[in-house]
């Protein structure tokens, strides 16, 4: 694998470093209360090995590392990983990492892994492979969330589509699915596994 970054990379440094906050996620009244539903759907459980993909500036990582023994967020912009750090370099339990899934996607297991608004900017073939890794790497009693921004966009894939894709990848059990005016969220479990409130 080059170590040469690509150009998605490069896209979204220009983005973070042009804007810190690209997406208003410290002002916007939709992005609080995407990530408030989005805490509504994990409570009342604690997880202990948590996954963010796409943590960009670290506003929802602060809040996933309060209900996370240990929380890794990742995020394919280096320069958005210096805003998260500014964010929540502090805390002990965050691991910030540069990775572009798929091909960069993190070794070990994890009790929840959390795709927020990030599926779509992938391509079929990548989200796909992005469910196959989710379902390897996710503890049997863990928790996968997607969080899908159902509006148009100016991507190959709608947020939609790219939720049916990654859900038809593996035989997912999906225990909760919300759709609010402008987004969906979906917790997903493995099939095959007996569930136990986490602690």
């Amino acid at each position: 694998m080059s170590d040469e970054p690509s150009d998605r990379r490069r896209t979204f440094d220009r983005l973070f470093a042009g804007d810190p906050d690209p997406w208003d996620f410290e002002s916007s009244a939709y992005e609080a209360l995407k990530r408030k539903a989005t805490l509504a759907v994990l409570f009342p459980d604690r997880f202990g090995r948590g996954l963010e993909i796409g943590c960009a500036n670290g506003v929802l990582t602060a809040q996933l590392a309060t209900i996370c023994d240990h929380v890794l967020a990742i995020d394919i912009s280096d320069v958005a990983l210096e805003l998260a750090a500014s964010r929540v370099g502090d805390l002990d339990n965050v691991s910030l990492a540069q990775a572009e899934v798929p091909r960069g996607w993190p070794e070990g297991t994890f009790d929840l892994i959390v795709l927020s608004e990030i599926l779509y900017f992938l391509s079929a073939e990548e989200i796909a492979q992005v469910a196959r890794l989710a379902w390897a790497s996710l503890s049997d009693q863990g928790t996968c969330l997607l969080v899908n921004w159902t509006g148009p966009n100016d991507q190959p894939i709608d947020g939609e589509t790219a939720c049916a894709i990654f859900i038809d990848q593996k035989p997912w059990l999906n225990t909760a699915s919300e759709a609010w005016p402008s987004f969906r969220i979906d917790r997903l479990h493995k099939t095959g596994t007996t569930r136990k409130r986490s602690r």
